[in-house]
């Protein structure tokens, strides 16, 4: 372990002296010099693919290796291909970079672009030998992959509109300061040697108002210890770590889904005043493994602008010195709150912030906001909201943002949801993109079917190595039959639909009043229960429902909601019964 800095060669040193040694995992990343090795020799290698102690640090890097599971022969070589994710804080894309993806996907990709449920993009099937080229050609038009994947802060969060009101603007600034707080200091230099030859001149530039200070000083407690990695350290966080930002009554980001959530209040001017926080919500788990679940958010109190960042560092700090490293199923944030407490961290944050939790502010009914359609962003512009189901971008739809974003570059947005904005346009630019949306289809934007708008889905199947089931093919005829039973019984108002190929949870399905989670091949659990603003996790009823038997499991529920009145949504209406009174009222 020479070289290894000293704080964090004793922490090694204590989980061998309590007679299990560092696992693999934590071993590996100790051993990675921030994240290079093996991962910097294979990329020479003439494989097609990298070994798994190099897909672990890949990862950090913002992507996955997968394969084609379409195209598995037995006994043949997989059909190799990487999936890539970038780092856009609040799904902010500039056209250029747009441009540059739409380019990589259709030459070195599999011709489509991936809106995800985290306000970002994915490409997929991009071949090992193309993976430097692809980074590359990702940075030098303004883009980076870095945190977008492992044990390290994902993608900030942020409401998506351009609204130059209502504390829109604090709450993407604060969302650019948190990403640029959380960026890994050395795993940058690691990032900039593996993919544009350590050209320093794309290294990610502070925000101006995060201080070189508030980025790489910190109290003792909250130093790593190590000077090169001075928040995360060398071994980085026990797993990944999940931060959203939003205003009050907005909760297009799911707030109550992430390890640390921030509700921002404003004065008068639109200067931010200070946040109220949620911590330890999370949404992955594993079948048959009831000590893995989801969980919400708890409302941990108010902080003022001026010590947000601070508590930031503080939280993710306590995380990497008290997540479970021994355990990665066990690792999350959300399992040391639920085991040690919310009291238990207020403590441990008399040691790591220097700052003062208030009481909560009082916050308007979280809705699920999604931007859809035309709309004024408040300095004189236009954006417009487009739905996109599921978030793949191919085929019309890909060429018309081409030709929309090659005439008139404007920023490029992505919510929650999986949907598109394009932001910044002027008031002579309206009309004409207004006709190209015609004559592709999308005349009104703003009322996309009513399933459709906030039904959302996980890749799954053929690409991700972890699906059980069919989610991103299955959801637009999941849909149509759901609705078709909706039309059947007259009922005219809307479900909450979310659809995942496994547990793990990508397209958030426990917050559905409708989730479907791959179970067994052709079979998912069944969740009811969520609500439409996002506020109450569902219930599993249901372990194994065949996909054929949807119409036959739905329909009598469906017919007592309506029955029942429209006053409930149909999640308050599944949550007001009991599982074994779900059950009675399910067609089995």
């Amino acid at each position: 372990m020479a070289g290894v800095p000293e704080r964090e060669a004793i922490a090694a040193g204590l989980l061998a002296e309590n007679g299990n040694g560092p696992t693999k995992t934590e071993q590996l990343k100790l051993g990675s010099g921030y994240l290079r090795e093996p991962l910097a020799s294979e990329l020479e290698n003439e494989q097609a693919f990298f070994s798994n102690d190099a897909v672990s640090l890949l990862k950090f890097h913002g992507s996955y290796q997968q394969d084609n599971r379409d195209h598995r022969i037995r006994g043949q070589e997989r059909d190799w291909g990487m999936m890539l994710r970038l780092r856009t804080p609040a799904g902010r894309v500039p056209a250029q970079l747009y441009l540059a993806l739409d380019a990589i996907a259709d030459r070195y990709g599999n011709g489509s672009l991936r809106a995800t449920t985290r306000q970002t993009f994915q490409l997929h099937g991009i071949a090992k030998q193309d993976l430097r080229t692809v980074l590359g050609t990702i940075v030098r038009n303004l883009g980076f992959s870095l945190g977008a994947c492992g044990d390290i802060n994902r993608n900030v969060m942020a409401p998506a509109a351009p609204f130059a009101g209502k504390g829109y603007p604090a709450a993407r600034r604060l969302a650019d300061e948190i990403a640029v707080l959380l960026t890994a200091r050395a795993a940058m230099g690691a990032y900039l040697d593996l993919w544009v030859n350590g050209e320093k001149r794309y290294r990610i530039r502070s925000n101006p108002k995060v201080s070189r200070a508030k980025r790489f000083d910190a109290t003792p407690v909250v130093h790593s210890g190590d000077k090169w990695e001075p928040l995360y350290g060398a071994r980085y966080l026990p797993r990944k770590f999940k931060v959203a930002v939003t205003v009050p009554g907005d909760n297009s980001v799911d707030l109550l889904t992430q390890d640390l959530g921030l509700v921002v209040f404003t004065d008068l001017g639109g200067r931010l005043r200070g946040a109220n926080v949620y911590v330890g919500g999370g949404m992955g788990r594993t079948h048959n493994k009831e000590e893995t679940f989801a969980r919400l958010a708890d409302p941990l109190g108010y902080v003022t602008g001026t010590q947000l960042l601070d508590l930031v560092k503080a939280i993710v700090a306590i995380q990497r010195d008290h997540g479970d490293r021994r355990n990665r199923l066990h690792a999350r944030f959300k399992y040391l709150i639920h085991d040690q407490g919310l009291q238990w961290l207020r403590e441990q944050l008399k040691r790591y912030f220097n700052g003062t939790i208030e009481p909560l502010r009082r916050e308007p009914t979280p809705i699920l906001e999604d931007y859809l359609g035309w709309q004024r962003q408040g300095d004189g512009k236009w954006f417009v909201g487009l739905p996109v189901l599921t978030g793949r971008i191919e085929g019309n739809l890909k060429q018309l943002l081409l030709r929309l974003v090659s005439k008139y570059q404007p920023e490029i947005r992505l919510t929650p949801n999986q949907d598109i904005l394009l932001c910044q346009i002027a008031a002579n630019q309206k009309a004409d993109i207004q006709q190209q949306l015609v004559a592709a289809g999308l005349a009104d934007p703003a009322n996309p079917d009513r399933l459709a708008r906030h039904a959302i889905a996980c890749p799954a199947l053929p690409t991700c190595g972890l699906a059980i089931t069919e989610s991103e093919r299955s959801l637009p005829d999941v849909l149509s039959r759901i609705e078709a039973l909706l039309r059947a019984e007259a009922i005219d108002q809307t479900v909450l639909v979310r659809m995942t190929g496994c547990p793990n949870g990508c397209a958030r399905p426990y917050m559905a009043e409708i989730g479907l989670v791959g179970s067994v091949p052709g079979c998912y659990q069944l969740w009811l229960g969520g609500t439409p603003g996002l506020t109450r996790l569902a219930r599993p009823i249901l372990d194994r429902m065949p996909l054929e038997r949807l119409e036959h499991t739905l329909q009598p529920l469906l017919r007592d909601w309506k029955q029942d009145g429209p006053q409930h949504s149909f999640g308050d209406f599944c949550s007001g019964l009991d599982d074994a009174a779900l059950l009675a009222r399910l067609g089995r």
